[in-house]
């Protein structure tokens, strides 16, 4: 197949990437351990500890798990949300050369015990706020292990108590649990120093990670991210960042972490990658607390900030956000939605700096396409395929449809999983002949490779034959400068099958169905215009920000 994307890439992106030089992801965090062994880590809570703190902390849990007599491939859970103890958990999984599998701590317990027993996890680390989740699940299927982080855990000190006592006796955030046989990490951690530990074989062909995909277009499944996998993806960031950074070679970089690092997306580029580039994580707990991301942005400052654009959108009307100082930004990343025009608009004038966006799946850990990162403006495209990556846009018979007409994207590379874990029939389903994963997305692609999408393919409306791309009416509705937030969905309709019906979260409260439709009136076609408008306090979204339309179908 023609690559017409190469001939777009920056000056220094290369063609290909080479994963040999690693024998394993375990290989490739060690040596980076080692090298940035006096940098700082990671940031929580204003304690900081570093890449030789979080070396030793990872030897200790990684000495533990073989204590406990669990073989290579067990797999442990993590469920937390961004506190150091994930980074270090994160590193000693892969070290003892078993499975990590992240949890959404936000999960209830029948979601908790589903996970549990399709993963067949022996070990958990939950943070301690939720335990009380795991005390419900009465099927815990496998589950032998279980470790407890307390909320001030591992940050140093005589904060770690503080903050433990806080959380638990002044704030009251911490629910009552009683889970028989569970430990506490700075014991675990103690125990595991102490025990003979012993590097397993690791290759590139070992899952490294389950990743359960989102599930706002059906049940999740765990996609299976081998070392070799997220090894590519690694070096794939490292190749498209170049540009944005060449000013700053040589020096200590931060990345905030404000989406969650048990989603792919933050595991990838703001864990994996970071800890790889040697960067200062600022982990944001709770992402939707604007306060704690703005205090630790402007006591450190911030080079990268990958984020979604309910986040950005949300920024952007925080008027605190607009005084901070922007000097060191040098990339924005956009992922896990689409970005809209006018939440990039608005973000280019506030910080300088344009938003990049990106494309990936839990499938493709994560990343598969960016667009160059040293771009001055918003593309409104997910941009190009990332290094040893091929894009192709495919018709229901899987042949490939002509530049410019639309098609399910498909996608393959090194980063593409090896399959779904304990489902055979749908890893085959998401697959070609020739390798492509399925993403289920409608896309374009022009002459120049940039790729634009369209829409989810279970998304589009089907309005008396001819189909309505939700993106595109959420684009236009968006733009209304009385809307903050929007989302567009199918309703059953008796004379045309489908209707488009708009949910609208306003920024002005005087504004109207009327008003929005006749807005929609002079933009879109008839068959495209939300034929009614239901105004929400507050959009269902998904743990990182975007927004759930299979929801609001179901309300």
């Amino acid at each position: 197949m023609s690559r017409p994307w190469l001939a777009q890439y920056s000056p220094g992106v290369p063609a290909e990437i080479s994963i040999e030089s690693y024998a394993s992801l375990t290989a490739l965090l060690d040596q980076a351990c080692h090298k940035h062994a006096s940098r700082v880590a990671c940031t929580a809570m204003g304690s900081s500890m570093t890449y030789a703190e979080l070396d030793r902390h990872a030897r200790g849990f990684a000495g533990w798990l073989q204590k406990q007599g669990l073989q290579k491939g067990a797999r442990v859970a993590l469920m937390m949300p961004n506190v150091p103890a994930y980074l270090v958990s994160l590193l000693g999984t892969l070290r003892a050369g078993m499975v990590v599998v992240n949890f959404n701590p936000l999960y209830k317990a029948d979601e908790l015990q589903r996970q549990l027993l399709d993963s067949g996890a022996e070990v958990i680390v939950i943070f301690e706020n939720f335990a009380h989740t795991l005390q419900a699940v009465s099927d815990r299927a496998a589950l032998r292990h279980i470790v407890v982080i307390g909320p001030g855990d591992l940050l140093g000190g005589l904060k770690a108590p503080l903050v433990n006592f806080v959380a638990r006796h002044v704030k009251r955030i911490v629910p009552s649990w009683h889970l028989d046989g569970a430990q506490r990490m700075p014991r675990v951690l103690a125990e595991g120093a102490a025990a003979t530990f012993t590097p397993p074989s690791l290759g590139r062909d070992d899952v490294a990670v389950l990743q359960y995909t989102g599930g706002t277009t059906g049940i999740p499944k765990g996609a299976m991210l081998s070392h070799g996998n997220l090894i590519a993806n690694v070096l794939q960031m490292e190749a498209v960042v170049r540009p944005a950074l060449k000013d700053l070679e040589g020096t200590p970089l931060t990345i905030i972490s404000a989406l969650p690092l048990y989603h792919v997306f933050a595991m990838t580029v703001c864990g994996l990658y970071g800890m790889y580039a040697g960067m200062r994580n600022l982990l944001i707990i709770n992402p939707r607390d604007q306060r704690a991301l703005i205090e630790a942005w402007r006591e450190s400052g911030v080079h990268i900030f990958p984020g979604v654009n309910t986040l950005f959108n949300a920024l952007a009307e925080n008027p605190e956000f607009a005084k901070l100082d922007f000097s060191k930004l040098r990339l924005t990343l956009g992922g896990g939605m689409a970005v809209q025009p006018h939440v990039a608009q608005r973000w280019l004038k506030i910080t300088g700096r344009p938003l990049i966006e990106g494309y990936g799946l839990s499938e493709t850990s994560p990343v598969a396409t960016v667009n160059p990162t040293d771009n001055d403006a918003y593309s409104g495209s997910i941009g190009l395929p990332v290094p040893s990556t091929e894009v192709a846009i495919l018709d229901d018979d899987g042949n490939e449809v002509p530049l410019g007409e639309r098609g399910e994207l498909c996608i393959r590379g090194p980063q593409v999983m090896l399959g779904y874990w304990n489902r055979p029939d749908e890893t085959r389903k998401s697959m070609t002949a020739d390798g492509f994963f399925r993403t289920g997305d409608i896309g374009i692609m022009d002459e120049k490779g940039y790729t634009r999408i369209v829409d989810r393919k279970k998304d589009m409306i089907t309005v008396s034959g001819f189909k309505v791309y939700p993106n595109e009416v959420e684009s236009v509705i968006a733009s209304h400068p009385g809307v903050l937030e929007c989302a567009v969905v199918g309703v059953p309709d008796p004379h045309s099958g489908e209707a488009v019906k708009a949910f609208v979260v306003r920024r002005d409260s005087s504004l109207t169905e009327t008003q929005l439709i006749e807005w929609c009136k002079e933009k879109l076609t008839g068959y495209k215009r939300p034929h009614s408008v239901e105004f929400r306090d507050e959009l269902p979204k998904s743990n990182v920000g975007k927004i759930l339309r299979r929801e609001l179908k179901t309300d």
